[in-house]
């Protein structure tokens, strides 16, 4: 790799570690926390790379991308970002940054980035695209942020397709959030000023649908569900996106967004959707990942659940550590939609400005106990052969005779693999796994033992001082009591 970087990063560890990776790669590196410092090396002509941050004391790195573009045309620009929101994917992509990666990044992939950016051949003719147009700040109400690969993926396809005039199809299960995707499609879109019409399987007569077409025009009409509607309607709505498609005012057609479960081809398969209606749908298929394919966003999107919950009258809360490390293992069968019910619900009955570990167990009991009963570990009783004598403590199991622990994890870890598909999960899962099962392997023997570290460290088998050591690590708060009898 070769050439100049200019790095603009407020965090000096971030600096600091991409400095030495390009330089020991090959690079010159000028590195600085000032957006007005980036923009003199670049008008004075430094410089063959631009990697910048979003948020700097001095302004913001998406917003200089113009200016750069207009003194140095042929400056590839990545954007790195802890604002890990669709509208930061889409303003990246709209100011024609070369890249956007969300932080915490991953240093091989923005290499990778960085030597493509660097070895690409500028062409002379390209014409430049004018600059961005201001777009509104995020809205408080729409939940599109998340840092987790599936979304970052999904931030990226909606900002490449946000303006174009194909159809949309948007799948997923249920509550995942595929009507705020959808929405995010006129919303953040060239058509935000004009008309949104939703069109639902309740309301999808001839008028209904005629209205749509005259309250959406130039706008968008979003169809929720066209597999639940019956057959009538769905002809109807194959009649309309035809006469919008050759009708006389196909300027103001307005572009047609819908929603369907997580497999649309099995409805039409089923013949719950008609095939024809669904290629007229279909011209690109966008899918949102339900939670459990994006772990790392349940915390961030709870916070924000939260903080939304004060703005609509509710009181302020914030999660305590332990019942954050709880909500975190949730399987969250009912996705986003339960996610938000439960903050609600949190923000309503806890006793405090914290929500505590109990209160979020019980919340958690109450969400769950009409699907599954609660996980239990029990010893398998020892056999009564003395062959098994010398053998060793039984394996657990889980509660109700399904199975050695060990199926358990397997279990859990082969679905978190199929989830990625045909992808490997990010690098680094050893540790990862082993930190979920750490911390609350500790909070349990601590509480177990009154928060006795010596008792603790005897129960787990392990030196006292490799416990006290692993509880600061996790940031593990201990609180001795006396067990009342």
């Amino acid at each position: 790799m070769d050439g100049t970087v200019l790095i603009a990063d407020d965090d000096r560890t971030i600096r600091i570690v991409l400095t030495q990776a390009l330089t020991r790669a090959g690079c010159r590196v000028h590195a600085t926390g000032s957006l007005a410092q980036l923009s003199k090396w670049v008008e004075e002509g430094r410089g063959d790379l631009v990697i910048t941050d979003v948020m700097m004391p001095d302004g913001n790195g998406i917003d200089r991308i113009p200016a750069i573009r207009d003194a140095r045309p042929d400056l590839p620009v990545i954007v790195i970002s802890a604002q890990n929101t669709i509208v930061t994917a889409i303003r990246a992509t709209e100011a024609e940054a070369f890249e956007y990666l969300p932080k915490p990044f991953d240093l091989p992939d923005l290499m990778a980035k960085a030597n493509q950016a660097l070895s690409r051949r500028p062409r002379k003719s390209d014409p430049l695209p004018d600059a961005a147009a201001p777009r509104p700040a995020a809205d408080p109400a729409m939940p599109l942020i998340g840092h987790a690969p599936a979304m970052q993926s999904l931030f990226r396809m909606v900002a490449r397709i946000l303006n174009a005039d194909l159809p949309v199809l948007i799948a997923g299960e249920p509550g995942v959030g595929k009507t705020t995707i959808a929405r995010s499609f006129h919303d953040l879109s060239d058509r935000r000023d004009q008309g949104l019409a939703i069109l639902t399987s309740a309301d999808a007569g001839d008028e209904a649908i005629s209205r749509a077409a005259d309250k959406a025009r130039g706008g968008t009409i979003l169809i929720e569900n066209p597999a639940g509607f019956d057959a009538a309607a769905q002809a109807r709505l194959i009649g309309l996106i035809e006469s919008l498609e050759s009708g006389p005012d196909r300027a103001l057609a307005p572009r047609i967004v819908a929603t369907t479960g997580p497999d649309p081809q099995a409805d039409v398969a089923a013949g719950r959707l008609r095939s024809d209606l669904y290629y007229r749908l279909a011209g690109v298929t966008v899918t949102v990942p339900p939670l459990r394919a994006r772990v790392d966003d349940i915390l961030p999107l709870a916070a924000h659940l939260l903080a939304r919950a004060v703005t609509q009258g509710l009181p302020d809360r914030a999660l305590g550590d332990d019942a954050a490390a709880l909500l975190r293992v949730h399987a969250f069968p009912g996705n986003v939609r339960e996610l938000e019910n439960m903050m609600r619900r949190l923000a309503l009955t806890a006793s405090g400005p914290t929500i505590t570990a109990a209160e979020m167990r019980e919340a958690l009991t109450q969400q769950g106990a009409s699907r599954a009963a609660p996980l239990t570990v029990v010893p398998v009783p020892a056999p009564s052969s003395a062959a098994a004598e010398g053998a060793g403590p039984a394996p657990y199991q889980l509660g109700g005779g399904n199975g050695p622990l060990s199926d358990s994890v397997e279990a859990h870890l082969q679905r978190y693999f199929d989830l990625h598909g045909d992808s490997l999960p990010p690098p680094g899962l050893y540790d990862r796994i082993l930190r979920e099962i750490e911390r609350p392997l500790l909070q349990v023997a601590l509480d177990a033992t009154g928060g006795n570290q010596l008792r603790c460290a005897d129960l787990l088998g392990i030196n006292r001082n490799t416990l006290r050591k692993k509880l600061t690590e996790l940031n593990i708060e201990v609180t001795r009591r006396r067990k009342l009898m």
